[in-house]
């Protein structure tokens, strides 16, 4: 007789910790009556993308049937001859997300831990649970990464600690001599990953995008995507650059083919193109403060931020949270980001866009503080 259960009690059920996961929810994109909203939600660059991007894009329309390059040579070459870095020691992914994963499933396993920021990017605490890792959250007061917070948590099995810098969603950084003591500081054998997603948005002299101090280094991965300066946010593509010995573990398991064949010659043209990322950065230098004087004048608390966005905190009780605050943009076709899901209810990000829109925000935020 077979000892197989019956079929009606018998089916595929998820590894331990699976269902614990909480899943990433994106920034809105709709709201019900209004056609085409203002989206402030997700970051976005609001310029597009790159025409030289766009161009090569459409110029795969009659290659669709081929597969990608699956080193993705051409985008290696690239990235290695704009910073100055070895192309061996680069590795690609359907954006950085998929590389927090590759990097936790090639370093993770049961009993060990990753350590973030309290209000560190979502990927990071899925990417470490997915590979049955505990994931600690240093506390981060006045919503900043805290070098000694997160050195607290670090044990012998602790393997990854994640660093988003700029941080999303705080807009929060961290200078060069910080990084360097916390790097000093880790056990050899844990990894620092220096996730600069928004990097090019700085303006802080002080500021360290951490790859002079990842040459020398046996344990540092910075990453970057091609999501925020470039505009590509769709095609999904990010790199990260890491020691030798390091990518080529996590290439045993990177899935073949990740970076698509458009994405790759998108890369390449939208990296060429200086004049794109130079207006990029200029519109967020110019409104960035802007915004920030302008809604903490209406007396919100604006946090000062490095990113393409700004964190606003509104009063926690009342009639004036950021839930109110939130729908009452939403009714006026403005769509940002709440932060319940980050622990954070009493604060929206807000994406900087252009000036029509950020008049339009602000507009909107006096008029709801008004009541």
């Amino acid at each position: 007789m077979s000892n197989i259960a019956p079929e009606t009690t018998l089916k595929p059920r998820p590894k331990a910790g699976i269902l614990d996961i909480e899943a990433y929810v994106g920034g809105k994109s709709k709201v019900k009556g209004v056609a085409d909203p203002i989206k402030l939600s997700s970051n976005e660059n609001v310029l597009g993308s790159s025409p030289l991007a766009i161009a090569a894009f459409e110029q795969c329309a009659h290659k669709l049937q081929l597969y990608p390059d699956g080193k993705a040579a051409a985008v290696r070459e690239a990235v290695a001859a704009k910073y100055g870095l070895e192309p061996e020691r680069l590795i690609f992914g359907c954006g950085s997300d998929e590389i927090f994963s590759i990097l936790a499933q090639t370093y993770c396993e049961s009993g060990d831990n990753v350590v973030q920021g309290q209000y560190g990017f979502f990927a990071y605490r899925i990417a470490g649970r997915a590979a049955q890792a505990e994931v600690r959250s240093a506390a981060m007061p006045r919503l900043r990464f805290d070098v000694d917070e997160a050195l607290a948590l670090v044990d012998d099995r602790t393997r990854i600690v994640f660093l988003d810098n700029p941080g999303n969603p705080t807009g929060g950084w961290l200078g060069a001599s910080a990084i360097e003591r916390l790097h000093r500081s880790l056990p050899a054998n844990c990894v620092l990953v220096l996730d600069g997603a928004y990097v090019e948005f700085v303006d802080d002299p002080a500021y360290s995008d951490g790859i002079d101090l990842a040459r020398g280094a046996d344990n540092i991965v910075v990453t970057r995507t091609f999501s925020k300066i470039h505009g590509l946010a769709a095609l999904r593509v990010g790199w990260a650059y890491a020691p030798a010995e390091m990518i080529g573990a996590m290439e045993r398991i990177r899935p073949p083919f990740n970076v698509n064949l458009p994405a790759q010659f998108a890369a390449v043209a939208a990296l060429g193109d200086e004049d794109f990322q130079q207006r990029s950065k200029a519109l967020v230098w110019r409104w960035r403060p802007w915004l920030t004087q302008q809604i903490g004048g209406l007396g919100l608390e604006v946090l000062p931020s490095q990113g393409n966005f700004v964190l606003v905190g509104f009063p926690s009780e009342g009639e004036r949270t950021a839930r109110a605050a939130e729908n009452f943009l939403a009714g006026r076709g403005i769509l940002v980001r709440g932060l319940t899901n980050y622990g954070l209810p009493d604060h929206l990000r807000i994406t900087i866009g252009l000036e029509e829109h950020n008049r339009a925000v602000v507009d909107a935020l006096a008029a709801f503080l008004a009541g």
